[in-house]
This record gives structure tokens, sequence and C-alpha cells, in this order.
């Protein structure tokens, strides 16, 4: 027969039991308490000074600290013109097509509102020294390309001067005819990205 005292005995032997097992919580246990409590952080890495590898040769020198020029380039989605920029400079091409009609030097109507962004952009960055250089493809004579490239070059000047005046400001205008390409001459697409006028100037 059971009586109260022995169901008291075992009610406490079974509390015993569970709280060696961890099953039951006391009211000052955490979150953090028991077997899933989080790992202690880990110690910093230790730096030998002595390790060779972490000094300088004996009569070596720290070479002179250098700016890495970043490029950054984007062209429009009709790829009628590209803008590059680096540290220094701005450069904006802009293909012949949009500027001049068939093997001609004379500004379209389209042109001037194109120069007129050009040459708000100069004027932001307060720009004394203008390049202005004309390109072509490489079809047709080595000549005619040359004497195209600057004559192109001459009118999208001629027009920046008129946006910008004259005073202070200097400009380097060349015609390199089908030297130095951007793209291949190989396709049509190609050579109608290589005649083109550039316009760069220092950044401020």
């Amino acid at each position: 027969m059971t009586t109260p005292a022995t169901r008291t005995a075992a009610t406490a032997a079974v509390l015993a039991g569970a709280l060696s097992l961890g099953l039951l919580a006391t009211g000052d246990a955490s979150a953090d308490d028991g077997p899933y409590a989080a790992p202690p952080a880990e110690a910093p890495v230790k730096i030998d000074a002595r390790d060779s590898d972490l000094k300088i040769p004996e009569g070596a020198t720290l070479a002179q600290p250098k700016v890495i020029d970043i490029k950054s380039v984007v062209e429009d989605i009709s790829g009628e013109e590209r803008r590059e920029e680096t540290n220094s400079d701005i450069k904006f091409a802009l293909q012949a097509e949009v500027l001049f009609g068939k093997n001609s030097s004379k500004l379209s109507g389209e042109a001037t509102s194109r120069i007129a962004a050009i040459a708000a952009e100069i004027k932001n960055q307060d720009a004394k020294k203008i390049r202005v250089f004309g390109f072509t493809d490489d079809l047709g004579s080595e000549a005619h390309g040359d004497k195209l490239s600057k004559e192109r070059a001459d009118a999208v000047h001629s027009m920046l001067s008129q946006q910008l005046g004259a005073e202070g400001i200097t400009y380097e205008i060349r015609g390199y005819g089908e030297d130095y390409p951007i793209a291949s001459n190989t396709t049509e697409e190609g050579r109608r990205k290589n005649r083109r006028v550039e316009v760069s100037f220092p950044r401020e």
C-alpha cells in the first residue's frame, strides 16, 4: 500500500534525477546556459614582430606612393557619343555622322547642341587647355583621311571657341586620319566609331 510519505519520497527522487540531467531549469538559468551556450570569442591572432617576412630587407627603401589612374568609359546606347574620365582628364568622342555629312567638314544642325553640352562641361571644370582631335576610318587614301580629320577638328574648334570665348583658353587641334582607332575597321560598326572627333581637357 502506498502512503503519502512514500509518494513524497518518490517525487523527491524524480525531481533530483531531473535536475541532475538538466531537464529542469532553475530560476537563475539564462538562454546562454547549458550545452547550447555561444562559444567564446576567438583570441586575436598574434603577430611575431621578429618574422623576417614582415621586415624590409636591409638597405631597401619603400617606393614612392603612387595614385592609380582609374579610367571610366560611358557610351550612350546609340554609340554616337563616348565619355572617358580619368583622375586627370575628361574626353568626349562624337561620331562624325552626328556632326557632319558624309565626307564633309561642315557641321550639321545637331552638332550645335552636342558641342554646346561639351562647352558647358568645360566651363564647369574651368578648363583652360582644350584638345580637339579628328579621326577617320581606314577607307580611302591616307592623305584624304588626314586632311578630312583636320578640317573636322578645325570646325569643332571654331564652334567651341564661339561657345567659350577665347580669353584665357588655348587649343591644340590635330587631324590624325586613320591612326589610333578605337574599334576594328573590318566592320562598318567599327569604322563608324573610328570616324570621330575627340574633345578632351584636364579636370578641375
